[in-house]
């Protein structure tokens, strides 16, 4: 989670919330489909060789398609979010599995709250 115009690693909700109502982002899912991305945009570079396919597997798109999921970030920003979460929810090994990726899901988790943090910051 990231709220704007808070930097640090550490973040008292309760004094932010008691200077205002906070507004969080919304789906991270719903937003994505709407980019109309293909199997190419959830593979690139990284993941050439995966036999599954992984059109779906939205972690996937923090190494491949950052540029998406910083574009979501900043409309929800731009819209009035106070905090947006990560495109983080299945960014584990449990998870990833399923697509054989159990191998990249802390660079996933790693680089969705880097994008996260770096929307927050460049926000007002």
């Amino acid at each position: 989670m990231a709220i704007k115009g808070v930097t640090g690693s550490s973040v008292n909700l309760a004094d932010a919330l008691q200077k205002k109502v906070l507004r969080l982002d919304g789906a991270m899912g719903t937003q994505i489909q709407g980019y109309g991305l293909t199997e190419d945009d959830f593979r690139q570079d990284a993941f050439v060789d995966t036999a599954v396919p992984l059109k779906g597997n939205n972690e996937c798109l923090n190494l491949t398609r950052p540029d998406v999921i910083a574009a979501v970030h900043e409309a929800y920003i731009a819209a009035g979010a106070d905090i947006i979460e990560t495109n983080t929810f299945s960014a584990n090994r449990i998870s990833q599995k399923e697509y054989g990726l159990e191998a990249h899901a802390r660079e996933m988790a790693l680089a969705g709250a880097r994008i996260a943090r770096e929307g927050a910051d460049k926000s007002p």
